[in-house]
């Protein structure tokens, strides 16, 4: 019989009547990768470039194989810019990203293309005009990155940057597990990691909307997500190496456990916020009563 894991970062058995309710279709939690094909297109300018230069002399060759560099760099900046970029829209508190990754490859394409026409034998004043042409279109056809925090209304600055730093630490967690179990090209465990990750980021969204969970879901964001990506990485391994069926329904079995946890947590804090406004409705209406607004709206209704 298969063992179940355990340990000091595994959560206990969710309160109640122990009934989990379904998971998210793993479709849902499925993320189209904002840095696709056009992206990947890229790829070839440099590849090309460092091919024709092989024939331009000393000069030529080392100002290709420059500008190939930083074309193939442009390409890599641009995709992690588009992927930060699409991270930030996703969430209701972000911050905005550390650094331009996309201005910085509008520059580097820019650079890329003006070294490039010179190695062609294109004059300076010809290559300078061709890297600004470029520069300019990279930023048309991509924009440039986020300049700003989101923030929610309300809510000071120092929960909202408490609330983005976990967010952020969460969903890196939820990326290393994805990539971790993506790497075995096993589509049941991808089913079943991006449906764990669906509901892991209902409780994100929640604490994204009221900054006051963030006290309940803590622990969550943060042990028992990094608790679940050491056990990803761990099964990786074991699977990897033994195709040991032991451990795969151990792995699973944790997933169903994390799954049914965080699904009861997350429905607590939203019974907690459904309370909370209750509560203050029920104070409002007692306090318009005793200064007689309900009675005068009445008579004013007669």
């Amino acid at each position: 019989m298969a063992r179940r894991f355990g340990g000091r970062y595994s959560p206990g058995q969710a309160q109640g009547d122990g009934a989990a309710r379904p998971g998210p279709d793993p479709r849902d939690a499925a993320r189209v990768d904002p840095a696709g094909a056009r992206v990947n297109l890229l790829f070839v300018p440099p590849a090309l470039l460092a091919v024709f230069s092989l024939g331009a002399g000393p000069a030529g060759l080392v100002a290709g194989l420059v500008g190939a560099g930083a074309l193939a760099a442009a390409a890599f900046l641009l995709r992690d810019g588009l992927r930060a970029e699409a991270e930030w829209r996703a969430r209701s508190v972000a911050r905005r990203p550390a650094w331009p990754r996309k201005m910085m490859a509008s520059g580097l394409t820019g650079a890329g293309v003006a070294l490039a026409a010179w190695s062609g034998d294109g004059g300076i004043i010809g290559a300078a005009l061709y890297g600004v042409a470029a520069a300019g279109l990279h930023v048309a056809a991509f924009g440039i990155d986020p300049m700003s925090d989101k923030r929610i209304e309300g809510v000071d600055d120092h929960q909202q940057d408490r609330v983005a730093k976990v967010v952020d630490e969460a969903e890196s967690y939820l990326a290393q597990m994805r990539e971790t179990i993506g790497a075995l090209r096993d589509r049941r465990l991808d089913e079943r990691v991006a449906a764990f990750q669906a509901r892991a980021r209902e409780m994100i969204r929640s604490v994204e909307r009221d900054p006051r969970d963030l006290t309940q879901a803590r622990r969550y964001l943060g042990v028992y997500l990094m608790g679940a990506r050491d056990a990803s990485t761990k099964f990786a391994e074991l699977w990897s190496r033994d195709r040991d069926s032991a451990a795969r329904a151990e792995y699973e079995s944790l997933l169903t456990d994390l799954d049914r946890n965080f699904a009861a947590r997350t429905e607590t804090m939203l019974l907690s916020d459904r309370t909370d406004m209750d509560i203050e409705i029920r104070v409002l209406r007692d306090r318009l009563a005793r200064e007689g607004v309900v009675a005068q709206s009445e008579e004013g209704n007669e």
